[in-house]
C-alpha cells in the first residue's frame, strides 16, 4: 500500500487569496490550536525517548538531530540554545542540516537526496553507542536523514524521530518514533507551519526534560546558564538573592566571580 502523507494533503481552506487578513490570521491560529493536543498525544513516545537519552547522556552520550530545511534548521536552533540556557558545552547537542551551515538561510539543491551524506556527517563526529540520532522530518521521507538513522542503527546507536506522518520511512528506521500527527497545513504542503511549531514543541520537550534529569536545574531556575549580557547577569544576581538573602551588590560580585549561579551558592555555602 503506498505512504501516504497527510502533511502533504489539501488545506481544510480554500481561495486563501479573497480573505481579509483577520480571516486569515482567525483560521491559521484555528489550526494552530491542533498543534498542542498532537504534541500531548504524543508525550508516551517523546518520555521513553528521554528516558533512554537520559541514560546514555550520564555516560558521556551525546544528542544529534538530523534534519533538512525547516526541520534541520530547528534542530540547528534547539541545539545552539542549551549551552546559554544550561551551561553545558556546544558538543552535547549537535544539529546537523543537510547541505551544511549554508543551508541555515538558503536552500542547498539536492542536499537532502544524498542517502549516504547524512552518516557522513555525523562520522565527523566519531559518533558511538552512547549517542542519540533524532531525526526530523515532516514528511519522513527525507533521504538525508533516513539514511543516516538507518546506518546509526546498524551501529547500535539509539534513534529517534519526529514526523507529522503515521507509519512513515522513517519511522521505520527509529528505536522510537514520535508521531505528531498535526493534519493537513493551512498553506497546503507548508510544514513550516504546524509541523514546525510542533517539532519546535517537542525538541524544547526532550532537551529541557533532559537537562533537568541531569541536574542542570535548581528548583524552577537556570542555576547554570550563560552569563552572556546585562540582562541575564542580573537574573542570575537576584537568584543568588533569593537563595542566600545577600545585598545585590555583594551577590553580583558573587556571582560575577564564579561564572554561575550555581558555582556563586555553593561556594559561598562550602565557606
Amino acid at each position: 500500500m503506498a505512504f501516504v502523507k497527510i502533511s502533504e494533503q489539501s488545506s481544510l481552506y480554500n481561495d486563501l487569496e479573497k480573505k481579509s487578513v483577520r480571516e486569515i490570521l482567525d483560521d491559521i491560529n484555528t489550526e494552530d490550536q491542533k498543534v498542542a493536543l498532537a504534541v500531548k498525544a504524543a508525550i508516551p513516545q517523546i518520555e521513553k525517548l528521554v528516558t533512554q537519552i537520559v541514560e546514555r547522556m550520564k555516560q558521556g552520550g551525546r544528542i544529534f538531530y538530523m534534519g533538512a530545511g525547516t526541520s534541520g534548521r530547528l534542530g540547528v536552533l534547539d541545539a545552539s540554545e542549551i549551552p546559554p540556557t544550561f551551561g553545558m558545552p556546544p558538543t552535547l547537542v549537535i544539529g546537523l542540516i543537510a547541505g551544511g551551515d549554508t543551508a541555515l538561510r538558503n536552500p542547498v539543491e539536492k542536499a537532502e537526496d544524498n542517502t549516504e551524506k547524512g552518516w557522513e556527517d555525523l562520522q565527523q563526529y566519531n559518533i558511538c553507542d552512547k549517542d542519540t540520532v533524532i531525526g526530523i522530518a515532516a514528511s519522513g521521507t527525507t533521504p538525508y536523514v533516513i539514511g543516516a538513522m538507518r546506518e546509526a542503527r546498524k551501529h547500535g546507536i539509539l534513534t529517534g524521530c519526529i514526523t507529522s506522518n503515521p507509519d512513515s520511512p522513517m519511522a521505520e528506521e527509529a528505536d522510537v518514533p514520535i508521531e505528531m500527527i498535526v493534519g493537513p497545513e493551512y498553506v497546503t504542503g507548508s510544514s513550516r507551519m504546524k509541523s514546525g511549531t510542533g517539532q519546535k514543541m517537542i525538541l524544547n520537550m526532550i532537551t529541557t526534560s533532559t537537562m533537568i534529569q541531569l541536574g542542570r536545574v535548581k528548583g524552577n531556575k537556570m542555576v547554570n546558564m550563560q552569563l552572556t549580557n546585562i540582562k541575564l547577569v542580573d537574573r542570575g544576581t537576584r537568584m543568588i538573592v533569593d537563595e542566600l538573602n545577600l545585598p545585590y551588590d555583594e551577590a553580583k560580585a558573587l556571582l560575577l566571580l564564579h561564572g554561575s549561579v550555581k558555582k556563586a551558592v555553593d561556594s559561598y555555602r562550602a565557606k
